[in-house]
């Protein structure tokens, strides 16, 4: 079966922190009824934690970092998971389970396997 990622972009909270309590809740919800398909997948800190690494000149080039998403968005990149779907249909039917796509979106995107 495909193997598809959920990426999750929302509200850009701490999910660490005691007043995400509840968005928590809601996701450990998620993930006891998602466990079947679900084969990893991480919430991220928030986006004040990034930080933006570009290569100046191709490879080998001058390391250029910023302080930051590499995007300034509404909804930021919170987190995500990967699942494992017979089709993009199941895929995105358990993504909208994902409590992210309530008040954000989530991207579903298949995964490319090397061997």
């Amino acid at each position: 079966m495909p193997t598809y990622a959920a990426i999750i972009y929302s509200a850009d909270v701490d999910p660490t922190q005691p007043e995400a309590a509840a968005m928590m809740k809601d996701y450990n919800e998620f993930g006891a009824a998602a466990a079947a398909v679900i084969r990893g997948g991480r919430a991220l800190y928030p986006t004040a934690t990034a930080t933006t690494v570009r290569v100046t000149g191709g490879k080998g080039g001058d390391i250029v970092t910023s302080d930051g998403p590499y995007a300034e968005t509404k909804e930021a990149l919170t987190g995500f998971y990967l699942i494992e779907c017979a089709d993009l249909d199941e895929a995105v039917k358990v993504a909208a389970q994902i409590p992210g796509a309530w008040d954000g979106a989530v991207e579903v995107r298949p995964v490319v396997e090397f061997s």
